[in-house]
């Protein structure tokens, strides 16, 4: 059995976590008028003006395995009270990096951090695995319980993930079992059971693949500047933290599950100025899946994302699936979304089973070139669907100022009897190229002020009169 890290305020944390109340009655209005307060409480932290190189403490480029001499780094940063962790030009490679608090792990131009993919270089800790949590391998860069943290700089985090090695984990071919599907289902069976998380063990045997950067019940934390490729699975998953700033970021890795940005169970977060390539989502919004979400029972609340570029992803934001903890006052802007393999712009999954409240969204002044299935999807039927006892609300969206040049529709809303899909509102959009219907099954409010909805192919009505001749 590997070696489990739990430290003792792992335990204290786990046993201390009472769940928050939840409730379904609609949230204050809010509007774009909340967004400087937001922005006032999310501030990048500071850090002492030390720098600690990790060639001081025995690193090598080239292929040397790091691992040891990047940890003594920082244990060295954090014991003088903090400072810049330095990875200077070159190839350095790594297993699991465990930040510390006032510790900013800097990555300088040049730079390649490169993660060895061996799963034994990465024990086993306490992480959210699509959204249960559990005991499981290491994330590649992972934090627990620390405050001021940052991994900056204009240097490339490579995960080295192919399908040689994370991604075999869960590659679908015909007629072949998938790997990671029996850990997959015994997992969440143990959250939908509440076996108690030390108990939830997993890592050797269970192929439940790492994410690459989750700092988990951290305060104060920045990621800046830094191109990530490769990644195992989700890239950026911030987990129950707060006040995050993640900017500057070029996200480019294609394998499975590889959403861009997962912040889960969060508040006060900023996303900004950031390019997404991804294998799945390019930003998904997740609260815990299930049971184990309302156990838990945080939301993910007052997330700002401004200034991105989404190429192909599944969606360009996205709330969901694993939302049972619901997700409030979330603004979009100024973001330009455009690909072939871009599914969506804006799109909400869930179902009777994950539950949940997902209200207060807000997107003005994004530009989409082409999505391939709509502008704005809601997906109530979202695997399970509405086999389950836990009603999916979807309410108060707004589209504001937003455009897009070619999609088959600018709706898909799937709903159900019971579930709540309301108070969706357009204003001041135009979207052109629009080949087919809308689709709305089990909408209530939708309305369109100052909208212009224009056919790929125009028509006129059968009645429509031509004008008079002009007389000379």
């Amino acid at each position: 059995m590997r070696p489990i890290v739990l430290s003792l305020l792992t335990l204290a944390l786990l046993s201390a976590c009472a769940p928050a109340p939840r409730t379904t009655a609609p949230a204050a209005a809010i509007g774009w008028d909340a967004v400087p307060a937001i922005l006032a409480r999310i501030q990048a932290p500071q850090f002492p003006a030390r720098d600690f190189s990790i060639i001081d403490h025995g690193a090598v480029a080239g292929g040397a395995d790091c691992t040891a001499a990047i940890a003594q780094a920082i244990a060295a940063a954090h014991a003088a009270g903090g400072g810049r962790v330095v990875v200077p030009a070159g190839v350095f490679h790594t297993g699991a990096v465990h930040l510390k608090s006032n510790v900013n792990l800097h990555v300088a131009a040049g730079a390649t951090l490169k993660f060895i993919p061996d799963p034994a270089k990465y024990p086993l800790v306490l992480t959210r695995w699509e959204g249960v949590e559990c005991m499981n391998y290491s994330p590649l860069i992972y934090a627990f319980g620390q405050e001021n943290i940052a991994i900056t700089g204009q240097g490339t985090l490579d995960g080295s993930a192919s399908y040689d090695n994370w991604w075999a984990w869960n590659r679908k071919q015909p007629g072949q079992p998938t790997k990671q599907v029996p850990g997959r289902n015994k997992l969440f069976a143990q959250g939908e059971e509440g076996v108690p998380v030390e108990q939830r063990v997993h890592g050797e045997g269970s192929f439940l693949r790492p994410n690459f950067v989750q700092p988990y019940r951290c305060k104060n934390v920045l990621i800046e500047g830094l191109t990530l490729i490769n990644s195992p699975m989700w890239k950026l998953n911030p987990v129950l933290c707060t006040n995050v700033t993640i900017r500057g970021l070029n996200i480019n890795s294609h394998g499975p599950n590889n959403d861009g940005c997962d912040p889960e169970s969060c508040r006060d977060v900023l996303i900004e100025n950031c390019i997404f390539d991804t294998g799945d989502d390019c930003i998904a919004i997740k609260s815990g899946r299930n049971n184990d979400g309302r156990r838990v029972a945080v939301p993910s609340e007052n997330i700002i994302i401004r200034g991105c570029t989404m190429k192909d992803g599944h969606g360009g934001v996205v709330l969901g699936s694993e939302i049972s903890g619901g997700v409030r006052n979330v603004f979009i802007e100024d973001c330009k979304m455009d690909s072939p393999n871009l599914d969506r712009a804006l799109r909400f999954k869930n179902n009777a089973v994950r539950g949940g409240v997902l209200e207060n969204v807000f997107m003005r002044r994004v530009e989409i070139g082409r999505v391939s299935e709509a502008v704005l999807t809601i997906d109530l039927l979202y695997e399970e669907g509405a086999r389950g006892t836990h009603r999916p609300v979807v309410r108060n969206v707004e589209l504001a100022q937003v455009t897009s040049k070619s999609s088959p529709r600018v709706m898909f809303v799937a709903g159900f009897e019971g579930a709540v899909v309301d108070g969706i509102r357009f204003i001041d959009c135009r979207f052109s190229g629009v080949e087919t219907a809308e689709q709305l099954t089990h909408a209530g409010s939708v309305s369109f002020t100052r909208t212009a909805i224009e056919p790929a192919k125009k028509a006129r009505s059968a009645n429509s009169v031509p004008p008079p001749a002009t007389k000379n």
